[in-house]
C-alpha cells in the first residue's frame, strides 16, 4: 500500500507539473497567434493512452511518462518534423513570428513552473505557516552520529555558527554542510566554552558519498515530566517538572535514551536520578510491563510562524527564492567533478522515493513546488532540446540580428536530444544500482 501511496503522488504531481509547464507553451504561443497542432501529457510513441480533437489540436495522455510536450506548427522540437520546414512560411507559424515573441514561447513553460511554486508557498504559508525545529530550543545540545564525532564533536555540543553565520532552524545545520564546495568552519559550545571544528572538503564530499549524514545531529531531548498519570509513579513520588537525568548507573539527560533503557528492565524497578528545582534526588519507581514507568513527557518544541493572507505572499516568495537559490547551488556542484555529487543523481525511483508513504497534503504539496523549481531549472539550461537551448539561439538573433539556419538548429536539436537522453539513462540507471547493490 505504502508503494501505491507514492505513486499515487508521484503520478499526480508529474501530471500537474508537465500540465502547467506545457500549457505555458500553448498560452504564449495562442496569445501570438501561432497553432499548436498537439497538446501532450507524457510522451505517445506509436500509441496514446487516449486523445481527442479540438479544432487545430490534437490533446491526449500518452503512455510514456518522461515529461509531455506542445507541437508548436514551424518549430523544430523533439518530434523532429522536418518535413513541414520544407513547406512555404505560413502566417500562423512558430518560424514566421518575430524573435521576441518566439523567446517569449520558449520561456513561457520555465515561467510557469516558477509561478506555481510561488503559489504553492504562498498557499502553504498561510494555511500551515512555517513550522521548524529551532536551533535555540536545543538548549541541552545534540547526539551526534559516529562520523560526526569523527570530526571532532561530542554528544551535548551546542551549535552556534557555521561559517560565521549564527543557525536558526535545525534543518540548515546539515544542509549547510552538504550543499558547499569549500570546507566548513562549525563553532560550537561545550561545557560553556566555544571550540571550533574545521571541517575539510573532502571530509565532507566522503561523509555525503557514503551517506553518513542521517543523523549526524539529533537534539537531546531531556526527559522532562510534563504530568504523572499512573498510581504507581504518583506513590513513587515523582511530580510534574520533574527531569529525569540518570538511571542506575547511567547517565543521560537524553529521553529516547533512558526510555531504551528502561524497555530493557520492564516489570522491575528502576532507580532513578532526577532533578527538582535545585535539588538532585533519587527514587525508586515501578516499571510497567511496556517499559513505561507512567509519565507524560513535555514535547520538545516545534515552532510556527503564521501569515495572514498579505503577509502570506512575501513570505512564500521569499521561501520560494531560497529553494531556487538552494538548488542552484546543489546543480553547480554537480557539475564540479571534486564534488562528486554526479554520483548522487536519481531517476523516478529517486523522485518517488521523496513523497511520504502516507498521504499528507502539506507534503505532498511542498514536494510539488520543489519539483516545480527542479523542472524550471533543469528546462531552463542552456541545452539544446531544452527550453532554455531554444531560448538561447533565439536570444543570439535577438542581439546580433542573424537568424540560425534550420540545418544548424535540427543539428542541434540532434545533440541535445542525444544529451538528455544520456543523462537520462544515467540518473535512472543509478537507481536501478542503488536498488539492487546498495
Amino acid at each position: 500500500m505504502d508503494i501505491l501511496i507514492k505513486v499515487a503522488q508521484l503520478f499526480l504531481a508529474f501530471t500537474l507539473l508537465v500540465g502547467l509547464h506545457e500549457f505555458g507553451h500553448f498560452l504564449m504561443a495562442r496569445i501570438f497567434k501561432i497553432r499548436v497542432e498537439k497538446f501532450y501529457i507524457f510522451f505517445d510513441p506509436w500509441f496514446s493512452l487516449f486523445k481527442f480533437q479540438y479544432k487545430d489540436t490534437e490533446y491526449g495522455l500518452g503512455w510514456l511518462p518522461l515529461g509531455g510536450y506542445v507541437k508548436i506548427s514551424g518549430m523544430i522540437d523533439e518530434s523532429m518534423d522536418t518535413e513541414q520546414l520544407k513547406q512555404p512560411v505560413q502566417p500562423w507559424e512558430f518560424r514566421s513570428k518575430p524573435a521576441w515573441q518566439r523567446f517569449m514561447v520558449m520561456v513561457a513553460g520555465v515561467i510557469m513552473n516558477i509561478l506555481l511554486a510561488l503559489v504553492i508557498y504562498c498557499g502553504i504559508s498561510y494555511v500551515w505557516g512555517d513550522r521548524y525545529l529551532s536551533n535555540h530550543d536545543a538548549e541541552w545540545g545534540y547526539l551526534f552520529n559516529e562520523r560526526a564525532k569523527s570530526f571532532g564533536f561530542e554528544d551535548g555540543d551546542r551549535i552556534v555558527s557555521i561559517d560565521g553565520e549564527q543557525i536558526d532552524q535545525m534543518n540548515d545545520i546539515t544542509t549547510s554542510l552538504l550543499i558547499t564546495d569549500k570546507g566548513r568552519s562549525v563553532v560550537v559550545n561545550r561545557a560553556g566554552r566555544e571550540v571550533v571544528i574545521d571541517l575539510s572538503l573532502e571530509e565532507l564530499i566522503d561523509m555525503r558519498r557514503r551517506e553518513e549524514y542521517a543523523g549526524f545531529c539529533t537534539p537531546i531531548i531531556p526527559f522532562k515530566i510534563d504530568s504523572v498519570v499512573s498510581e504507581g509513579a504518583q506513590r513513587a513520588g515523582l511530580q510534574a517538572g520533574d527531569r529525569i537525568i540518570a538511571l542506575g548507573e547511567l547517565r543521560s539527560t537524553d529521553a529516547p535514551t533512558l526510555s531504551a533503557e528502561l524497555r530493557k528492565i520492564k516489570g522491575d524497578t528502576a532507580r532513578l536520578t532526577l532533578v527538582r528545582g535545585e535539588r538532585e534526588l533519587q527514587l525508586a519507581v515501578p516499571v510497567d510491563t511496556a517499559g513505561m514507568i507512567g509519565v507524560q513527557l513535555a514535547p520538545f518544541p516545534v515552532r510556527t510562524r503564521h501569515y495572514t493572507l498579505l503577509e502570506s505572499i512575501p513570505a512564500g516568495i521569499k521561501r520560494c527564492g531560497r529553494v531556487i537559490s538552494s538548488y542552484w547551488e546543489q546543480l553547480k556542484l554537480i557539475v564540479q567533478p571534486k564534488t562528486k555529487m554526479y554520483e548522487e543523481l536519481g531517476g523516478f525511483i529517486a523522485i518517488g522515493s521523496i513523497f511520504s508513504s502516507e498521504w499528507n497534503w502539506l507534503d505532498f504539496w511542498s514536494k510539488c513546488a520543489f519539483l516545480s523549481i527542479i523542472l524550471a531549472v533543469m528546462n531552463i539550461l542552456p541545452i539544446p532540446g531544452l527550453d532554455g537551448g531554444h531560448a538561447l539561439f533565439t536570444l543570439w538573433e535577438m542581439i546580433t540580428g542573424r537568424k540560425l539556419s534550420d540545418k544548424f538548429l535540427e543539428v542541434a536539436q540532434y545533440i541535445g536530444l542525444f544529451l538528455l537522453l544520456g543523462l537520462l539513462l544515467y540518473a535512472n540507471g543509478n537507481d536501478i544500482y542503488r536498488f539492487l547493490i546498495k
